[in-house]
């Protein structure tokens, strides 16, 4: 019987070890150090919140994996020998496979600070993080978050559920300012520190965290040379390939582990998937390395099929992605970036209470539509991914925009003065064609 080994059990490894289930008889093995069962790590931070505990964040019960013949063991991989096909934990024991899949996710990021290793620093990614925050921020009265993104907004709610000040440092002149266009980046800073009271600090950079008697960070001193005292200094300047320790191996790494448009890596019989995974040709304008949810499922589903002996491509279609931004919802469709590409025009809409925006680009030549953001409304995932996949123009967008409404019978609709707006800005006159929103549509 083929045994199939899993290094990682998070979105991307447990979707693999379910589809090949279902597709083959093969022997499955998910590994992982940090946890023994897989659980959804976007819940970490309402564990910590106490809206959830840890059990409620798994989505399947401990019974389901005997069921399923999928085997679990909680071990740290130490070595990975692709000739012999065997890899090596911590303490020396070893396991032999015939396909080795690597979702090991990714670690939080850290440039070389001095005192970033000392107690009370941290990141937010893993379960060993979520306890090391625990443990550290008892009782505290201010700390420090080093990057702004979202895991750092994430980070900040938290805290602030405890009545901890929170001091964010950016070292961009708005937040999240290398994904997010200007307005945008002005909106949420607006939000997060006029309604959530977070000391936000523009172009200001990390340059070292200073530690007490007892080894503990007593505050941050940043490339100004100010010192901020805190008791808590959070790391959340983005994440990377968790791959060091494949280093060793005959297994090619860049920033992540390479894999061709199969996910197969350049040994045979090894796969990378999630966010480990860097492809070597990215599809249009996709980064080679996505560390979002989504793409992991995708990727694991994928490989499956791969392994089970039906080898397929995987072309995850056009971007997409959503969050929170504490009260206000964030969507994109296809590609908005921080700055317009050439050739590149953009329509900007924002409402009067500065909570709310939207924003198209598209292709100054034929008005076909790029992306777009949307802040504080919801859209419909299904009626963007068809424009976009239809090629639609703007015009055709802003007029069948109540079509991609998500709560038009329970939130205020904007539709019209977001029309109106670009009517006044082009000189032309387009009107709403469809009428409130897609229930409306389909039930007139």
């Amino acid at each position: 019987m083929k045994h199939v080994v899993i290094i990682g059990n998070g979105i991307s490894g447990v979707t693999a070890a379910r589809h090949i289930r279902k597709l083959s008889n093969h022997r499955i093995t998910v590994i992982s150090g940090e946890s023994e069962h897989f659980f959804s790590r976007t819940a970490l931070m309402y564990i910590y919140m106490g809206h959830m505990k840890y059990e409620h964040t798994k989505p399947y019960e401990d019974r389901f994996w005997a069921k399923n013949r999928i085997e679990l063991k909680k071990a740290w991989v130490e070595l990975v020998n692709t000739q012999e096909k065997r890899i090596t934990f911590q303490g020396g024991e070893t396991m032999d496979y015939d396909s080795l899949i690597l979702a090991t996710g990714s670690k939080s990021n850290k440039f070389g600070w001095p005192g970033q290793d000392l107690d009370g620093v941290g990141g937010l990614y893993s379960l060993q993080d979520l306890e090391n925050m625990e443990k550290h921020t008892q009782n505290i009265k201010q700390a420090v978050i080093v990057g702004g993104g979202l895991i750092g907004v994430e980070m900040a709610e938290m805290l602030l559920t405890r009545n901890i000040k929170v001091i964010f440092l950016v070292r961009e002149d708005r937040f999240w300012g290398n994904v997010l266009p200007t307005e945008e980046g002005q909106l949420i800073a607006r939000h997060i520190t006029e309604e959530h009271h977070i000391d936000l600090r523009l172009n200001t950079e990390l340059k070292e965290i200073l530690a007490d008697h007892q080894g503990r960070a007593r505050a941050v001193i940043t490339g100004t040379g100010e010192e901020i005292p805190c008791q808590f200094v959070g790391l959340t300047a983005g994440v990377s390939p968790n791959v060091d320790f494949l280093k060793n191996s005959s297994i090619e790494i860049q920033r992540g582990i390479l894999v061709n448009e199969y996910l197969e890596t350049n040994v045979p019989d090894v796969y990378a998937i999630g966010d480990c995974a860097q492809r070597q040709v990215a599809a249009f304008n996709r980064r080679p390395i996505e560390q979002v949810w989504y793409t992991g499922r995708m990727m694991g589903e994928i490989v499956a099929k791969t392994v089970a002996g039906n080898r397929t491509a995987y072309n995850p279609g056009y971007w997409f992605n959503s969050a929170k931004f504490f009260d206000i919802e964030y969507q994109t469709y296809g590609w908005v970036f921080n700055e317009l590409l050439e050739g590149e025009k953009t329509f900007y809409w924002e409402s009067k209470d500065h909570k709310k925006c939207l924003r198209i680009n598209y292709k100054a030549d034929n008005g076909r539509v790029n992306g777009m953001n949307i802040f504080g409304m919801r859209q419909r995932h299904e009626v963007w991914d068809q424009w976009l996949q239809q090629g639609r123009n703007i015009d055709f967008v802003l007029e069948n925009l109540p079509t991609a409404n998500f709560d038009p019978e329970f939130f205020k609709q904007y539709e019209a003065e977001i029309i109106e707006k670009y009517n006044r800005e082009t000189g032309k006159n387009l009107k709403i064609k469809t009428k409130k929103g897609l229930f409306a549509k389909i039930f007139a």
